[in-house]
């Protein structure tokens, strides 16, 4: 026993009579008449919220992953080794990189007015967004002082200090 489909025998009729799918026209192109500048107007607007609103999400983006990092950090352990060193090193190169390409980061969201600098677009987003790097750098900072790296005992600047004479030889 054979199945066949006959695809002539569907009716195409009924198929003709559903309405379009929202958004569809049956317009050609140059018959299609120009939204009214109301519409562009709000359209505008809410265009630039919503760039607003992607400028907001990447200036805090970097204390979104910190638990990630701090996390990170607590499971690499308090020894020198080469993973946490690694970590630390990422937790530390990070934020430079970020602060350097940060108008490049922020290009896409900023206004399209032609007569705005690089550095007055977006300010507020900015100094966010480095606020939040240097969080983050300080949270790899505080790892290298809990792992003995960074020279904060007065034993790490003995090298640097000078001997008085013995009284014995003052006489």
């Amino acid at each position: 026993m054979s199945f066949h489909l006959n695809y002539v025998s569907i009716e195409q009729s009924r198929w003709k009579t559903l309405p379009p799918p929202p958004g569809f026209s049956t317009q050609s192109s140059s018959n299609q008449t120009k939204p009214s500048t109301k519409q562009t107007a709000e359209a505008s607007a809410s265009y630039a919220a919503l760039k607003e609103k992607r400028a907001w999400d990447l200036a805090i983006s970097p204390a979104k992953s910190l638990p990630v990092q701090a996390f990170m950090l607590y499971m690499s352990g308090g020894g020198v080794q080469i993973f946490s060193m690694g970590i630390v090193f990422m937790l530390l190169f990070t934020p430079f990189k970020n602060i350097t390409g940060m108008n490049t980061a922020f290009a896409p969201f900023a206004p399209t007015s032609s007569g705005a600098t690089s550095l007055s677009t977006l300010p507020l987003q900015k100094l966010v967004y480095v606020a939040c790097n240097v969080l983050t750098l300080s949270v790899g900072l505080w790892k290298c002082r809990s792992m003995g790296l960074l020279p904060t005992g007065t034993a790490d600047w003995l090298a640097f200090e000078t001997r008085g004479q013995p009284p014995e030889i003052l006489l």
